[in-house]
């Protein structure tokens, strides 16, 4: 049974989706052009909006019908936006393990999961002043740390250069891999996903993201 599946879905009237099987325990890139509905279709499969037509289901049940915390918090979704707060590495790790009611991990936890990430920066250094790619690497490694079921990340690798997209999309696909985390990637980059999918879901369209789309 495939993880998630898509049957006629439409999302307002601007996108209409295929249909489409995301399997369990893999890496999938989903690629497209600018308006086609991939940062939409995470937002989806996280539960975050709902189609306006047609039927999503993961593992077999009706997304609509799952828990709504539960469903987020195993499917974990890290969006283009950065939520951190102007604090130490470590101090971040630390209050978003007290938001779910857990214990702050150690210091070799975090540092074994910003590796990972491809973050060679101390635990004391302050999150505001970091880069935009570090504040994103930093910001994956938390949810990563958590362990999910499926980890869907938009656009990880669109602020770094070449050297550090493939160290963290290598690290990423290997620990996941290694740890049953199904990985869901939107990317524009189709080199990176050709290097590291084990399959490519492309969404096309025309202008404003209308027309068809296809798998590849």
């Amino acid at each position: 049974m495939p993880l998630f599946t898509l049957k006629n879905v439409r999302f307002r009237d601007i996108i209409q989706y295929p249909d489409i099987e995301i399997t369990a325990d893999k890496t999938t890139f989903i690629c497209g052009e600018s308006g086609s509905g991939k940062s939409t279709l995470l937002k989806m499969l996280n539960g975050v909006i709902s189609p306006t037509e047609g039927l999503i289901t993961c593992n077999g049940r009706n997304i609509e019908e799952c828990e709504t915390i539960m469903l987020r918090r195993e499917n974990l979704l890290v969006g283009q936006s950065v939520y951190l707060f102007d604090r130490s590495i470590k101090e971040n790790f630390d209050q978003y393990y007290a938001y779910r009611g857990l214990e702050p991990v150690s210091e070799q936890t975090v540092e074994s999961y910003l590796e990972i990430c491809a973050v060679k920066l101390p635990l004391n250094s302050m999150c505001g002043v970091l880069s935009g790619g570090e504040r994103h690497r930093i910001f994956i490694a938390v949810n990563l740390s958590y362990q999910p079921k499926v980890l869907m990340i938009d656009e990880p690798t669109s602020a770094l250069d070449d050297k550090n997209a493939n160290a963290l999309m290598r690290n990423l696909k290997s620990h996941c891999k290694a740890s049953g985390i199904t990985l869901i990637v939107v990317s524009h980059d189709r080199e990176i996903a050709g290097q590291y999918a084990d399959e490519i879901i492309t969404l096309g369209g025309g202008e404003n993201g209308r027309g068809s789309n296809h798998l590849s």
